[in-house]
């Protein structure tokens, strides 16, 4: 007879989902105008970190260093997925970090504060990239229930929102405003919707006595 188990949401999701949930509600406008400037922007600082632990707890379950030319290849990409997504992270601590200075001293107000980071969506856009690749062999991975299709595609599509939220967010050179303020909300209140759904769904399978221990 199998030995019971039970499911439960993997241990990097709960970082992943409780960060998306802080960029999702950050990106809502009623709520920016509700607390202000310097809370709104706390709420993306607080985010990222979340994002950051998540992703640094998944580069270490795919591996501590890059993987040599005779691993193989679903390894391989498993791990530059979760590697590049961990820079990506961090580009997104560096530019929350410094919208939050800037309105705790009060050198900002509501509309803005924190924008999205192109250089932290890229990253996200590459990462998940590297993750479908990796999915097409998941039954080569360390664990093959590590990436499924509707995670990895739904992290994807939320890359590319991410991607055109900072594209909605640049600032133009000649009248100083951003391309559309309302996408730049909506593709990150989109895309950390596509995170969160993601993170949900990214469940692992453990033994009963392990859950009950």
């Amino acid at each position: 007879m199998a030995a019971a188990r039970t499911i439960r949401l993997r241990r990097e999701a709960w970082g992943f989902a409780i960060g998306s949930l802080c960029f999702l509600v950050g990106a809502v406008p009623m709520y920016q105008r509700a607390v202000g400037i310097v809370v709104t922007d706390l709420t993306f600082f607080v985010g990222a970190l979340f994002f950051t632990a998540a992703a640094l707890i998944q580069l270490a379950l795919s591996g501590r260093r890059p993987p040599r030319r005779g691993g193989s290849r679903p390894d391989r990409n498993d791990w530059w997925a979760a590697a590049v997504q961990f820079v990506g992270t961090l580009f997104f601590n560096v530019s929350t970090t410094d919208a939050l200075i800037l309105a705790v001293n009060g050198d900002a107000h509501v509309g803005t504060g924190w924008r999205p980071d192109a250089l932290g969506s890229i990253c996200f856009l590459v990462a998940s990239g590297f993750a479908v690749a990796a999915t097409v062999e998941r039954e080569g991975l360390w664990d093959s229930f590590a990436r499924t299709w509707r995670a990895t595609w739904l992290n994807l599509a939320g890359s590319v929102l991410f991607g055109l939220s900072a594209i909605g967010a640049y600032i133009l050179p000649s009248t100083g405003d951003v391309v559309s303020l309302l996408w730049a909300n909506l593709g990150t209140f989109l895309g950390a919707a596509c995170f969160l759904v993601a993170a949900l769904l990214s469940r692992r399978s453990i033994p009963v006595a392990a859950a009950t221990a």
